[in-house]
């Protein structure tokens, strides 16, 4: 048996009500989780492109391809290597900084992460990181000691390189 690991899918798909949907439900009937998934139009405006990252093994992965290639609304479905791929994820982290203190922290963070500060109030910073999800997942790691408030996350987007 292989071993479990991180598959990226990147589905082109008629851009139609519903084809989210049965996506969704294709992976939930065959027991696969969704770690994230990310939709947006393409260049022409009857097809949508979708990236779905989940986990398994080399059967898994196998088994998902052909039952999304199955899917009536599915153009065309890519298995990318996240080695052989551009991820981007986007995080926007909302920190508790009730001082001066706290504030300049975040904000030195953010600069090591090349984060920006998109919004300001009397008790707390926002954080805008974009980035592959280790590099996410640290920032994230370094504000919990400071106190997250809330944090919103997109899930990764991908190409194939070359």
């Amino acid at each position: 048996m292989s071993e479990e690991r991180v598959h990226v899918f990147t589905a082109l798909v008629e851009h139609k009500p519903g084809v989210l949907q049965r996506i969704a439900s294709l992976f939930a009937r065959r027991k696969f989780n969704i770690e994230s998934i990310t939709v947006g139009a393409t260049d022409h405006p009857d097809i949508a492109r979708m990236t779905i990252v989940t986990r398994g093994d080399d059967r898994v992965l196998e088994q998902i391809n052909k039952q999304m290639n199955k899917l009536v609304n599915v153009i065309r479905v890519t298995d990318i290597s996240p080695d052989n791929a551009v991820m981007r994820e986007l995080c926007i982290v909302k920190v508790n900084t009730p001082s001066e203190k706290q504030k300049a922290q975040v904000i030195q963070y953010a600069d090591v992460f090349r984060g920006n500060i998109v919004d300001v109030s009397p008790k707390t910073l926002s954080v805008e990181i974009i980035g592959d999800t280790n590099k996410i997942n640290a920032f994230l790691s370094i504000m919990r000691t400071l106190g997250i408030k809330e944090i919103a996350r997109t899930g990764a987007t991908a190409i194939q390189r070359g």
